[in-house]
């Protein structure tokens, strides 16, 4: 076939031009993917979390006589002491527990049948103090409830009823009386015993907030 002269060149300048006119598409391809509409909006929302803080009251009166010991006790006789139990967290409970225990330990406290018994009981309004100390005795002016009903005095995680210091902000005024039973023999005598009292609060039920 015969070529005419020139020929060559102006398939060069075709091809080139094609060249140019792809590339110049995929330029423009290239710069329609970045050119998309676009809109935002933002809020901030504040989070934080309560606390959980069970307490008891001031040592040294009769918000607190728990610390008290009682010495040369002899069958028949009781222990009285006050004690006031603190919901002093933000948040409700769902219920408060008392475990306690004995160090040193003895036949007051491990004898679950002649050793020391407990109750406990709440009075609506501070309990009226009275007796020499420690001696004391209490009086309820107002309405009382049990909190706790006579058993061994050592005992772990103790449902505690008739509370109201599940609600936060509130305060139980409560009496603790250790009994010594009439029944005890003579293997009682000079024995010892240290009581610990641990008051363990939890928390409400999870909720929509």
């Amino acid at each position: 076939m015969t070529r005419r002269p020139g020929w060559a060149s102006a398939q060069r300048r075709k091809l080139l031009v094609s060249l140019a006119i792809v590339a110049a598409a995929a330029s423009i391809a290239g710069l329609g993917t970045f050119a998309t509409f676009t809109s935002s909006t933002s809020a901030s929302q504040s989070v934080s979390s309560g606390t959980v803080t069970i307490a008891l009251g001031a040592t040294g009166a009769a918000t607190n006589r728990l610390t008290v010991g009682a010495s040369n006790i002899a069958p028949g006789d009781t222990i009285q002491r006050s004690v006031d139990l603190l919901n002093s967290g933000s948040i409700d409970l769902s219920g408060i527990t008392l475990t306690t225990s004995a160090s040193p330990s003895s036949l007051l406290d491990t004898d679950a049948t002649n050793g020391l018994q407990m109750t406990i009981d709440r009075c609506s309004n501070a309990w009226t103090e009275g007796g020499t100390a420690p001696a004391y005795t209490y009086t309820c002016s107002g309405s009382t409830s049990t909190v706790l009903a006579s058993r061994a005095v050592v005992g772990s995680n103790l449902t505690l009823s008739n509370l109201t210091a599940l609600t936060n902000g509130v305060t139980d005024h409560l009496r603790v009386t250790l009994s010594f039973p009439s029944a005890a023999p003579n293997s009682f005598q000079s024995q010892s015993s240290t009581i610990q009292y641990t008051f363990t609060g939890t928390q409400r039920a999870g909720t929509n907030k």
